[in-house]
């Protein structure tokens, strides 16, 4: 299926096999690259990303499962309204998008920002998700005294988040957003053929700069808070969920991901050695792993 992006648009860099549509969930227009067939599985990506993050880690599930990638309000071919960027209304996109597809349920994958809208979702709406791995990212019941020696490595967040500065270092300082990329990852040679630039060039669009600005102060004003004062302390997660990140991640290390079990059925989480903060970069085989045996063990 050949889609052509929007007039003036970018091309969409190339996988083997994907197809690509735009879906209106109500406003709000979402590119959404699908691969492969079979039961379905939702991908999320974190930032500054879009679908093509995904690209290690679709050709290794793709025959098996049917993998649906949107880009993210805001991001990569999706529209940029000036609001909305919120976790809430990202996650009302999410089910909006699920129910446009006719999709009653999925089992889920979600990278950092992606990944923190997985966690929301799967405790809004836990009927219509059947498992979730999630990857370099906390979870809503993080261990205080764990976490807040760890709040320096947030420093580059007070900058994207700050108005018009953030926009400002995304749309027209590209080594800012290529040495986010390249300090969240131990082995700098999948950055090659192309991808770092994508990521960067994709960032610096006018609506994805303004939409990576209002992203992160939305979490800085609204998340952040909430966790801060444990307003998700009654909340339960009963999604089985697999929970990984890197031993080296730059932004979240392993010490601050004990502490959510109390709040959850099953929830698990590893560290993997090694590398850093985009694990389906660095380690695509290990993330297939993991979804596999997470999605195929029985309830």
């Amino acid at each position: 299926m050949t889609v052509t992006t929007p007039d003036g648009a970018r091309p969409f860099p190339p996988l083997p096999g994907v197809r690509h549509r735009f879906v209106d969930i109500g406003g709000v227009r979402l590119h959404v690259a699908e691969v492969g067939q079979g039961e379905p599985v939702l991908l999320l990506h974190g930032f500054p990303q879009h679908w093509y993050a995904w690209r290690r880690v679709a050709p290794l599930l793709s025959d098996r499962y049917r993998l649906i990638i949107p880009d993210l309000r805001g991001f990569g071919w999706s529209d940029a309204p000036a609001h909305g960027y919120d976790t809430g209304t990202r996650a009302d996109d999410v089910l909006a998008l699920m129910d446009a597809l006719e999709l009653p349920s999925v089992r889920l994958i979600g990278h950092e920002w992606g990944a923190w809208v997985g966690f929301m979702l799967c405790l809004r709406a836990p009927e219509r998700f059947r498992q979730f791995l999630a990857l370099n990212i906390v979870h809503p019941w993080p261990l205080h005294h764990r976490l807040a020696p760890q709040s320096w490595r947030f420093w580059y967040t007070a900058l994207l988040e700050a108005p018009l500065l953030g926009r400002y270092l995304l749309r027209h300082r590209p080594g800012f957003t290529r040495y986010l990329l390249r300090r969240g990852v131990v082995d700098q040679s999948v950055w090659g053929g192309g991808a770092l630039e994508e990521f960067v060039s994709s960032s610096a669009e006018p609506g994805a700069a303004r939409a990576g600005e209002a992203l992160h102060r939305a979490f800085a004003l609204r998340d952040v808070a909430s966790l801060a004062l444990g307003r998700y302390r009654k909340l339960r997660l009963s999604t089985p969920t697999h929970l990984l990140t890197g031993e080296h991640d730059f932004v979240l290390p392993p010490s601050v991901l004990p502490g959510g079990e109390r709040n959850a059925d099953a929830l698990r989480t590893t560290a993997v050695p090694g590398c850093g903060h985009y694990l389906h970069e660095e380690r695509p085989e290990v993330v297939a792993r993991a979804a596999l045996e997470l999605f195929e063990t029985p309830a």
